[in-house]
């Protein structure tokens, strides 16, 4: 707004006043177009891009003290720039005097908040409103500032746990996934996977009432094991409630891998909960919590208490799940729920039998996880474990079964069978991960479960999808990726896709560049929850397994899986252009 009184030497003459009389005007000063309007008898300086997506405002109109936008019809209040609408974000002004009739401005005044912050806050926005663009351009903005990992994990999943009356869920699980391919992809990629994270956290929970937490009992003398048989008690009888006061005790009085022994231990106690989708999610909220910090508890919900939010809302994917033994495909033919409970009843046995002793997988173990053999699968995991095999070594192995069932997919099956593998691969693959947590030997009815969910599987590689051999090629490495990303744009090239990545394996190709092509083509796309969890599986295998066939396997997979739902719309990508777009100062309204 206009003034008479100062001299401060930041303010430069940009016009004659009396020239405004026309209506407004652009000036340029320090590289930036800035706006003049004349209106009720002061002077107003902002920037003359619309802050929405780029517009100019001079082609704008106002009208009591209100500056609209006439391309998506944005207001502003105009003195300060505060916005009308949440989803344009608002308007910079700049400071203004009128000196003997000329019109002065200060093109650099001082923030008002730090740039980070402001795009805290615009994430925030985002999330409250679920507003695409605003959490696309914040995404940008703070990777910009350098805060593009650990501020839009963290924001999300503050919203997430809080907002969302189910809690964790798919875009919680979503936004883990993110958090731990962002390492693997490369370059503008990482904002993708981050604004894809906190986009499908906003989706899931827009529209939904708000999660009240529980609190810890004022007990802290409790031991672990009394807490692990109230929690699995409460989760037994489906008391959501109790179950979260259990757990928020012991994340108050015990470390995390007790914790995780607790929790482990109860989405084992039924089989296979949810397809497989429970043991999965609360995998990832303690992999999210990697990223974010544990914390600890505290009384008003600040500071670093993320493992209270977190892991209290992942209790109704145990409490509320669908439990396998409940399930005819569990019980006929083959009573296989019944096999595992005889199983579990003789883990402590087999424990102490295999005490002290070291197992290594045998050749041929992993085929006899694919056999159409329920009861002798049972036997040589219970063998394995009288044998000194521990929960990674056993969850590896059958790990390793569900890939294959994953990379032989047959498609002459129905489109919707490849979601039956792939839920039994995430389920495998996050046992694996937990025994990595925890050495709680409940853990080995987890791979029991996994072990005849892969048994089930077992006609849809029925026939086997051909698969390359290992061999030699002299073609560029990087023509190969390029080939890839192309074989993803038409639908249906399945086995292409496994072609090809063997083939870089073959050509000598760096696998670290291969998983760049593979998130590139992930994340361009409107990809679908499971693709995303299939690949970020894939990923993870990878960097487990040693051996060359096995790590062609753990990339073959999701490959296979991506070309047979791609290509999509990719109305998200068009998004993020804009964002990217608009924060590079491109003008959107005048060209493609």
């Amino acid at each position: 707004m206009a003034t008479d009184s100062t001299t401060d030497a930041t303010f430069v003459e940009v016009a004659d006043r009396a020239s405004l009389a026309d209506g407004p005007t652009v000036v340029s000063e320090d590289g930036q177009a800035i706006a003049l309007f004349d209106h009720d008898g002061e002077v107003y300086a902002v920037d003359n891009r619309c802050p929405h997506m780029g517009f100019p405002l001079t082609r704008g109109t106002v009208e009591d003290g209100i500056l609209t936008c006439h391309w998506h019809h944005a207001r502003f209040e105009l003195e300060e720039g505060d916005t009308f609408d949440i989803w344009a974000d608002d308007l910079r002004t700049f400071p203004v005097e009128v000196r003997d009739g000329n019109v002065y401005v200060d093109p650099s005044p001082d923030p008002d908040v730090p740039p980070a912050v402001h795009w805290r806050n615009r994430l925030a926005d985002g999330l409250n409103e679920n507003l695409r663009l605003v959490m696309a351009k914040a995404v940008v903005g703070l990777d910009e500032e350098g805060e593009g990992f650990h501020t839009p994990i963290e924001t999300a999943v503050t919203f997430g746990t809080r907002y969302r009356a189910m809690g964790w869920g798919r875009g919680l699980t979503t936004l883990g996934c993110m958090a731990n391919l962002h390492a693997d992809v490369g370059g503008r990629d990482k904002r993708r996977a981050m604004f894809l994270g906190v986009r499908e956290v906003a989706g899931e929970s827009a529209g939904e009432p708000p999660r009240f937490q529980q609190y810890a009992f004022d007990n802290r003398d409790v031991s672990k094991a009394r807490l692990k048989r109230w929690f699995r008690d409460c989760v037994e009888v489906r008391d959501a409630d109790g179950a979260e006061r259990v757990l928020l005790t012991a994340l108050a009085n015990l470390p995390e891998e007790a914790v995780a022994d607790i929790v482990f231990t109860a989405a084992t106690d039924h089989r296979y909960l949810n397809a497989g989708h429970s043991l999965d999610f609360v995998n990832k909220a303690f992999e999210t919590l990697d990223h974010i910090g544990w914390g600890g508890a505290t009384d008003d919900g600040a500071g670093e208490g993320h493992a209270d939010a977190v892991l209290a809302s992942t209790v109704r994917q145990l409490t509320d799940a669908t439990r396998s033994e409940e399930l005819s495909s569990w019980r006929q033919p083959v009573d296989i729920a019944a096999l595992c409970a005889d199983a579990n009843e003789r883990l402590d046995d087999l424990v102490r039998a295999g005490d002290g002793k070291t197992w290594a997988r045998p050749e041929g173990f992993v085929d006899a996880l694919l056999a159409d053999d329920p009861e002798g699968i049972v036997d040589a995991l219970t063998d394995a474990i009288a044998d000194g095999a521990t929960t990674t070594q056993l969850a590896d192995a059958v790990a390793r079964a569900a890939t294959w069932r994953v990379a032989r997919f047959a498609t002459n099956n129905e489109f919707s069978d490849w979601n039956t593998v792939h839920h039994t691969f995430t389920y495998a693959n996050a046992v694996h991960r937990a025994t990595r947590r925890t050495d709680a030997t409940e853990l080995y009815r987890g791979c029991l479960d996994a072990a005849m969910s892969v048994y089930l599987d077992r006609f849809l590689n029925m026939p086997s999808a051909p698969l390359p051999s290992p061999g030699e090629s002299d073609r560029d490495p990087a023509a190969i990726r390029e080939e890839l990303l192309e074989c993803f744009d038409e639908q249906g090239q399945v086995n292409r896709a496994a072609a090809l990545v063997s083939e870089h394996f073959d050509a000598g190709g760096d696998p670290d560049d291969l998983k760049r092509t593979l998130g590139r083509g992930l994340l361009r796309e409107d990809a679908g929850f499971h693709t995303l969890q299939n690949v970020e599986a894939g990923f993870r295998r990878f960097e487990t397994v040693g051996e060359a066939e096995a790590k062609r396997a753990a990339l073959m997979a999701p490959a296979r899986y991506m070309a047979a739902h791609f290509p999509t719309r990719r109305e998200a990508e068009q998004t993020f252009s804009i964002a990217t777009r608009l924060h590079r100062g491109e003008r959107l309204h005048e060209a493609e």
